[in-house]
């Protein structure tokens, strides 16, 4: 078994960083991998940046340098579901590109045209269950299992909310999660993504962000602790 672990950012990767024992460091495109242990297991450690280009890179970098046979993605989010608040999680069933839109060609809202498949990339279920069961070990906060949707916008726009909640019964929103999974589920590797909410996607959540993710990156952190011990 070896997992690669992927923030979005640094402090969603220096605690786990920390606590590593590294035994080798790699840089391929840009992007620093930490190889080494934690929690008794063998793990690549990674920060894929922001954005779905930067994340679909780093993942199959993951793929086709380290053979990673299970990803986890963590990393803080926007809240949609209306029971979320700062600091409570999302575990992921699925996830959707919510900034798709080839619907001047008949294709519905985030439908990746022409691809053979669903667009909307299902976690596994064993890893879900795995991340639900951390963080009721981990922590009081608020979990909830539900679809996560991405784009390359940071949404701070309460209307904008509505429709990803209508369009897409999103739990959280972010702007990396859908092309981790969707490169992970075209190489067959079983993945999650936790996220740790930041902010409500509001008018607000530019100053909630800048006040919030470090709570929301030390809750990311202690999940995915969790969730390794327990594998």
């Amino acid at each position: 078994m070896k997992i690669g672990v992927i923030g979005a950012m640094n402090e969603e990767i220096e605690r786990m960083k920390a606590e590593m024992v590294v035994t080798n460091t790699y840089e391929f495109a840009t992007v620093e991998f930490y190889e080494g242990r934690l929690k008794e297991k063998e793990i690549i450690l990674c920060k894929c940046g922001v954005g779905k280009v930067n994340a679909a890179l780093t993942t199959q970098l993951l793929v086709d340098r380290f053979a990673i046979t299970h990803l986890l993605f963590t990393g803080v989010a926007g809240a949609v579901d209306e029971s979320l608040d700062v600091g409570d999680l999302v575990i992921s069933t699925s996830a959707m590109q919510h900034d798709l839109d080839v619907t001047a060609l008949g294709f519905k809202k985030g439908q990746i045209p022409y691809f053979e498949g669903s667009s909307d990339f299902l976690a596994n279920s064993e890893l879900v269950e795995l991340a639900v069961s951390a963080a009721k070990q981990s922590t009081s906060r608020h979990i909830v299992r539900g679809r996560i949707v991405s784009g390359d916008q940071f949404i701070a726009n309460a209307d904008y909310v509505q429709s990803l909640r209508e369009e897409f019964e999103a739990a959280c929103v972010e702007m990396e999660g859908a092309a981790v999974a969707q490169v992970a589920a075209m190489n067959k590797i079983p993945f999650v993504i936790i996220r740790s909410m930041s902010d409500k996607a509001n008018g607000k959540a530019s100053v909630n962000f800048a006040e919030f993710t470090q709570l929301a990156s030390e809750q990311s952190h202690l999940l995915v602790s969790t969730i390794l011990e327990n594998m």
